[in-house]
């Protein structure tokens, strides 16, 4: 059980954290060139957002629940469970940022869906 609300927290919060920092970034806009004076401007800006700073710690809080989760169950169950945040994150980019998701790219997806829902058919941790 700990182990499923662990992966539903990797998932939801990298797919809104990116989700986020996408967004947050688009109000920033372009970084067009990459002089350090620039760079450390657009940074200025970016950290500035609310967006940004929101996704950064939703990534903070991906980060450390799933070094957390790789302490007890094997990676190639954690990644490839967790590889669901890909349709979240396409389906929230779609929602919420109003991008257009060609349906070759649905195609992809499902096959995604597919292969989460085979690998997590599989015990999580193959250790004795």
């Amino acid at each position: 059980m700990k182990t499923l609300v662990c992966l539903v927290v990797i998932v939801a919060s990298n797919a809104l954290g990116n989700v986020l920092l996408s967004h947050g970034m688009g109000q920033v806009g372009e970084i067009a060139s990459y002089s350090p004076v620039e760079l450390f401007t657009s940074g200025v800006q970016a950290m500035a957002n609310p967006s940004v700073l929101a996704g950064v710690v939703l990534l903070i809080v991906f980060f450390v629940t799933h070094a957390i989760v790789l302490s007890w169950a094997d990676l190639s169950y954690v990644l490839l469970t967790t590889a669901i945040g890909y349709v979240v994150v396409a389906l929230l980019g779609w929602l919420a940022l109003g991008e257009h998701v060609a349906p070759t790219r649905w195609a992809g997806i499902g096959l995604i869906a597919c292969g989460v829902a085979l690998a997590g058919s599989t015990p999580a941790s193959s250790r004795q």
